[in-house]
């Protein structure tokens, strides 16, 4: 296998993932500045053009955060990421969605649609009208995911899984790009302080 890599949180959200897992998975840098992303080489691996996307030992490719790290749960299922019981595998899917549709989508495009606008204008379709109303929607979800969070150490409870380092890599992300995590958001503070303490984050 081989990921290509590239800035920003999607990427990262795999290689830590991979990380937990302890899994050794070559990576090739693309360079998304230069638009290197958008061109032929990377679009006949993804034709969405986004990042990352695995190349499979078959020679295939598979993109999509979710989707990657659910084939490497596959493939190597210790330490469970995603869970070990059906019970569990649903839980964490049910968060990784409810974190990715509610906040990581509207705080994406409301960094590509007003800071991010010069580098994605010519890439894909931007709305900067929507950019204020997109922030608030991810700052109010942020509020809400955290008054949930109490009492607890991760977001399925005491298991650190997908839900936690999307989570994770996103609130990370938002605070670099003038998003920065509501001050009430102790619950969520104290999580994302938990994973900067792994190794794993470095990654």
């Amino acid at each position: 296998m081989k990921l290509y890599n590239g800035l920003g949180p999607n990427p990262q959200v795999v290689r830590i993932f991979i990380a937990e897992k302890g899994m050794d998975v070559p990576l090739e840098e693309v360079d998304i500045m230069a638009a290197d992303n958008r061109k032929e080489a990377h679009l006949k691996r993804n034709p969405a053009g986004g990042l990352p996307t695995l190349e499979l030992d078959d020679g295939s490719f598979l993109s999509e955060i979710t989707a990657i790290c659910e084939y490497l749960e596959e493939k190597q299922p210790a330490p469970p990421l995603i869970g070990s019981t059906p019970e569990e595998r649903a839980e964490t899917r049910m968060w990784t969605r409810r974190i990715d549709l509610q906040i990581v989508e509207p705080m994406s495009q409301g960094f590509r649609y007003s800071e991010g606008l010069p580098l994605f204008k010519d890439r894909v379709r931007c709305l900067p009208e929507a950019a204020d109303g997109l922030k608030t929607i991810a700052r109010e979800k942020l509020v809400w995911l955290d008054g949930l969070l109490a009492g607890k150490q991760y977001v399925c409870g005491d298991r650190l899984t997908l839900a936690d380092i999307l989570l994770y890599a996103f609130v990370k992300f938002g605070g670099s790009v003038g998003q920065p995590l509501p001050e009430e958001c102790g619950n969520i503070k104290a999580l994302v302080e938990r994973i900067d303490a792994r190794p794993s984050a470095q990654a």
